[in-house]
């Protein structure tokens, strides 16, 4: 008997059957690369929130994005857009940069920019998504006081995020959303401020609305570099001696 299809999969075959004809959009095809990122892709597939952590380079945002694409794009969803949420810590001290707010903040998107290329397979695809409505961007600044409904939240590098911060965002929930973090607590940009990352972790991991993937090393897709770059520096964080005087040139 044939296996029967997952709702990813039904997504993406009624995505290739009707919206990349009607706007001339193809959306890549991707597969889980590994044991977390296809757990990741489960998790979604049961309807839960998600609460993504760990190394760097694991691909946390990019199948987060490509998830929400998958099931916003096929016409077939109660979702009407995707809401990324950042935190732009920098700007709390990038004040003599030029431009408004708004201005000063596209250096955040960047990475979506990226990601949207590589998965729609055209340089416009993030602007073209967001000009469409379908795409919303905003900080963690501007988010209290207002409700987000029939969406699907992305909360990138929420290590960057104090307290406050997070219980704002989670509490801005409304009906009808589905709602994803992501981050690293390695990758802070926090300076005075407390990140909110581990009690908020464990309060999210106690919660049965939400799927808890923790990834490491094993899970590392960017690059051999990369990969090797953090085993190393795992293994100098753990043994203080790894790079005694023997290891440095001359």
């Amino acid at each position: 008997m044939a296996k029967k299809p997952s709702r990813r999969e039904r997504r993406a075959r009624k995505f290739h059957n009707s919206y990349e004809e009607q706007n001339n959009l193809k959306l890549a095809h991707i597969e889980p690369m590994t044991a977390n990122q296809r757990k990741t892709f489960q998790l979604y597939d049961q309807d839960k929130n998600l609460l993504l952590y760990g190394t760097a380079g694991t691909g946390k945002t990019f199948v987060s994005l490509y998830l929400s694409l998958l099931e916003l794009l096929s016409g077939f969803t109660e979702y009407k857009k995707i809401v990324i949420v950042r935190s732009v810590v920098p700007t709390r001290d990038m004040g003599f940069l030029p431009g408004s707010a708004k201005e000063k903040a596209l250096v955040y998107e960047a990475p979506y920019y990226a990601i949207c290329t590589e998965l729609l397979q055209r340089g416009d695809a993030y602007e073209l998504l967001k000009n469409k409505g379908l795409i919303q961007f905003m900080t963690s600044s501007f988010v209290r006081g207002i409700t987000l409904k029939d969406c699907i939240v992305i909360v990138d590098e929420f290590q960057n995020m104090v307290d406050e911060e997070l219980h704002s965002i989670i509490t801005r929930v409304g009906d009808n959303c589905k709602i994803i973090f992501c981050g690293d607590c390695k990758q802070n940009d926090l300076r005075k401020e407390t990140s909110g990352f581990h009690k908020f972790i464990k309060i999210l991991s106690s919660m049965n609305s939400f799927g808890t993937v923790e990834f490491n090393i094993s899970d590392i897709v960017r690059s051999a570099v990369v990969k090797e770059y953090i085993i190393k520096r795992e293994q100098f964080e753990t043994n203080k001696t790894f790079l005694s005087s023997s290891y440095l040139p001359a």
